[in-house]
């Protein structure tokens, strides 16, 4: 078995060999678990992974790469009798059955599906406390970004509706083999104690994407297809999508969802 894998760009492979900074992602870790089972996605050659193993009994890893899978089971597994490999796309794994308790989720995330992992995220934010990812620093700073930003979009709303959002640190390209060209972020995301879904979040759902689908126009653009001429004289629709903060949308559900009713 080779010593090393080759990253592909299929994959989005970029591994990150910097000791520093996975010593700082495994803190991070250690910072804000509470007897949740750990999940890591993308493990690669497991340069995370054996940290994670240092001071956690079990990990599970889901990678896709057969490479890495071989890889692992070589040089990381013999050494963990508690580490599980799933060879298997994060995106299409049956969830409901590997979320059976709550479960963290963790990992250096392939860049070109960053944004739908954290999607798949929310759809079980029941069973996910918490969440400590790497992103493109572009997309890590948008899922935490405030109303009133540029960055601020559909993904900071829906995150942050379950989730408390926060920037850890920025990693620059040299920590990775090979060097992507962008800057990277690692997020965590610790879902929120209180949440009180106490409207139509599927309606919710459409208002935000609504909005943002012309961020550049005042709401009553984009929502006109689903709110009668009345109610679109209110203030509110005179504002665009991002001037809205999370609470200023699920009080603009709650009142479409009344006009509606």
């Amino acid at each position: 078995m080779s010593d090393f894998v080759t990253a592909l760009k299929s994959y989005g492979q970029h591994f990150l060999h910097d000791k520093t900074v996975l010593e700082r992602i495994s803190d991070v870790v250690k910072q804000y678990h509470n007897g949740e089972q750990l999940i890591e996605i993308g493990p690669g050659m497991g340069a995370l992974t054996t940290l994670l193993l240092r001071d956690f009994s079990e990990l599970t890893c889901i990678e896709v790469d057969n490479r890495c899978v071989a890889y692992l089971q070589s040089n990381v597994q013999p050494n963990a009798p508690g580490l599980k490999i799933l060879e298997a796309d994060f995106l299409k794994v049956n969830l409901s059955e590997l979320l059976v308790q709550p479960t963290a989720i963790i990992g250096n995330f392939p860049y070109n599906i960053s944004s739908q992992i954290v999607f798949r995220i929310l759809d079980y934010n029941e069973n996910i406390p918490f969440m400590v990812g790497m992103f493109q620093k572009e997309m890590g700073h948008r899922i935490a970004s405030s109303h009133g930003s540029k960055e601020y979009g559909v993904i900071s709303v829906l995150a942050q509706l379950l989730y408390d959002v926060k920037v850890e640190f920025d990693i620059a390209p040299g920590s990775f083999s090979p060097p992507p060209k962008v800057m990277s972020s690692v997020i965590s995301m610790r879902r929120k104690e209180h949440i009180s879904l106490d409207f139509d979040i599927v309606l919710f759902k459409k208002i935000v994407k609504a909005g943002f689908n012309q961020r550049r126009k005042m709401l009553r653009n984009g929502l006109s297809g689903m709110v009668s001429k009345e109610l679109l004289q209110e203030p509110v629709f005179q504002k665009r999508a991002e001037q809205l903060s999370v609470q200023d949308f699920i009080a603009l559900t709650k009142m479409i969802g009344q006009a509606n009713a």
